[in-house]
């Protein structure tokens, strides 16, 4: 229940805002346009909004596309073979076929199928209907657009969240991974594998939200003072993936140095464990506002800590397991360095050097 209701409050405001938009765009096709059943209106604008917070205006073209394309096919084959069984059949199969063709994507394709089934079906083309339903899409399209305009969804609150719910994953991973190690227990270390393996989804998720809010600044006066944090923060995507995949590598080669009675320096596992500790001080500047700490110099000054202790003499005499480790531990800290707002090269020269090993394939 608890995670029923957070998924309810997440969505609210996406949610009223589809309300607005229906109701708006009903009341303009119906009552300014004189459209008695305008039903295109206020299902155009629920999809140019969306709940998904995706990009709202490519959907409402491919809407208004798909709408225009299927009573188009629709008009044009109803008025020849008239309506039946076989004909909708052979009524969907040139509809999606001819959107398909001309490259439409899947909201062009499947809303060209189904306006050509109202088409031949509740509305018929004799009824002149066929006009008042494109303008409808046209109007729910703009409406939704004007609504997201004027009840916008906070453009970077939603991918902070995201982004620090990424890093607490992480954190929480490489804390089970260290104490895998520590005690040679391969279940924590697994268990820890599996969190970070279901990380991709929320990553991807995250950069929608990203590319939703760069949409969302540009249509709405409300929020373009927040274009230079948006796009900082749209500069952390690439190395919190990184830093993820990095993790996962990290904890492979974990788990297979436990399966294979490697002993790994305790050195090198406190330093996992500091990075774990050091990734939730970034997670918590993810979350914090302008002027608030941590700041990205504390979270790099807690970062360059933990790359600072990464020396050779962890690894010196060990074996390829724990030189991965060591590497991907240095890859990671130099991937949240750039999550913080520090260059690469930088990150890279604040590092102690190192001789990779012979069969390791250096990473930073």
């Amino acid at each position: 229940m608890r995670n029923a209701g957070r998924r309810v409050r997440s969505s609210l405001l996406p949610i009223v805002q589809c309300a607005v938009g229906a109701g708006l765009a009903w009341s303009i096709a119906h009552e300014i346009i004189g459209h008695p059943r305008p039903f295109f209106a206020p299902t155009a604008a629920m999809i140019s909004i969306g709940v998904s917070f995706g990009t709202r205006l490519r959907r409402s073209v491919e809407l208004i596309v798909g709408v225009a394309l299927g009573i188009g096919v629709g008009d044009l084959f109803v008025s020849q073979v008239g309506t039946g069984t076989w004909q909708i059949c052979l009524l969907v199969v040139i509809a999606m076929s001819t959107a398909v063709f001309l490259d439409g994507g899947p909201v062009i394709t499947m809303q060209a199928a189904s306006s050509a089934v109202l088409v031949a079906t509740l509305i018929p083309p004799s009824t002149g209907g066929s006009g008042l339903r494109m303008i409808d899409a046209l109007v729910g399209g703009l409406v939704g657009i004007v609504v997201v305009a004027a009840i916008p969804l906070h453009p970077v609150r939603r991918a902070r969240q995201q982004a620090a719910d990424i890093l607490d994953v992480m954190a929480k991973a490489l804390q089970q991974g260290a104490d895998g190690l520590l005690e040679h227990d391969s279940e924590k270390i697994k268990a820890g594998l599996d969190a970070a393996r279901k990380t991709q989804a929320p990553i991807d998720s995250l950069r929608n939200t990203l590319e939703g809010s760069k949409e969302i600044i540009r249509i709405s006066p409300l929020y373009w003072n927040s274009r230079a944090r948006l796009e900082r923060l749209r500069a952390t995507a690439d190395p919190l993936d990184n830093a993820v995949r990095n993790t996962r590598v990290l904890l492979r080669r974990a788990l297979s140095s436990v399966q294979d009675d490697e002993v790994l320096d305790p050195r090198l596992i406190q330093q996992v464990e500091k990075l774990s500790q050091a990734i939730e001080v970034v997670r918590k500047m993810m979350l914090a506002d302008p002027g608030e700490q941590p700041d990205a110099a504390e979270a790099t000054r807690v970062l360059r800590s933990v790359g600072k202790a990464a020396t050779k003499d962890l690894v010196d005499g060990a074996g390829i397991s724990a030189h991965v480790v060591f590497a991907q531990l240095r890859s990671i800290v130099v991937d949240l360095m750039q999550v913080c707002g520090v260059r690469r090269l930088s990150a890279m020269a604040l590092l102690p050097p190192t001789v990779p090993h012979p069969y390791v394939t250096p990473i930073d």
